[in-house]
């Protein structure tokens, strides 16, 4: 029997999923994209579940899309391209829309879509063994579906310069640009993402939940918009407590 892509267990009320394709540093075929997606959901609606950490087996985070498919997405197989690109994009898009807080700890290499995982996730602890980029170009692929996430936690500058060259980020330039918010050992990085979610999973489920969207939901509002949606949500959980 084959082993799972992806390992799902419980520490208390913190769900801990692990990308298990060591042998391929994880590379995100299909079958691990759509065990994440549905694991993530999962953990969403399991009231059990209070914060979720994102980690991998192995010596490497995520090398990003496994190249071996590609084969088999061509424009002769355009619904196989298009379902593809729609998974991909639930699946990073779920990092965030997810009610439950999660941290990505990640060791070695992070890179493509593994970057983009580990940076949709809400905090981030990094191994000092990180290697964290976007080598898309150099295989003749669009950085397309992380292009925003990136974008919008780092200055334009760097991240242009990020998924043109190829650059890649060590530990300790991921914390100095904003990426990171952790740097440990890589032996010690899942306790300290279990440690952040730990903190997470003492707070009202309700307020962190609430708490969660409205960050995302202001980020890119007008200052007055985003004060009032702001109020709106204080009014709601005020209300909630009775």
């Amino acid at each position: 029997m084959s082993e799972p892509v992806l390992l799902v267990h419980d520490e208390g009320p913190v769900r801990v999923l692990r990308l298990n394709r060591p042998a391929k540093l994880n590379a995100l075929d299909t079958a691990l994209t759509r065990a994440l997606y549905d694991a993530l959901r999962a953990a969403d609606g399991d009231t059990t579940v209070r914060a979720v950490v994102l980690a991998a087996e192995g010596r490497a985070f995520c090398a990003g899309a496994d190249l071996s498919e590609f084969k088999d997405l061509t424009p002769a197989n355009q619904q196989a391209v298009t379902e593809r690109a729609a998974l991909t994009t639930r699946t990073q898009m779920m990092l965030q829309q997810l009610r439950k807080p999660i941290v990505s700890v990640v060791q070695g290499a992070a890179v493509g879509g593994g970057a983009g995982l580990a940076i949709s996730c809400d905090m981030m602890v990094a191994a000092d063994d990180l290697k964290f980029g976007y080598p898309e170009l150099k295989h003749d692929i669009v950085p397309a579906i992380v292009m925003t996430g990136l974008q919008r936690q780092i200055g334009r500058k760097l991240a242009f310069e990020m998924i043109s060259t190829g650059r890649l980020l060590n530990a300790a330039e991921a914390h100095e640009a904003g990426l990171a918010n952790r740097v440990t050992e890589p032996k010690s990085a899942l306790d300290a993402g279990l440690e952040i979610a730990v903190t997470w999973a003492a707070v009202s489920p309700q307020a962190m939940a609430a708490t969660k969207e409205l960050f995302y939901r202001v980020a890119d509002l007008p200052f007055e918009e985003a004060m009032r949606t702001g109020r709106d949500i204080n009014t709601i959980m005020r209300g909630f407590r009775g």
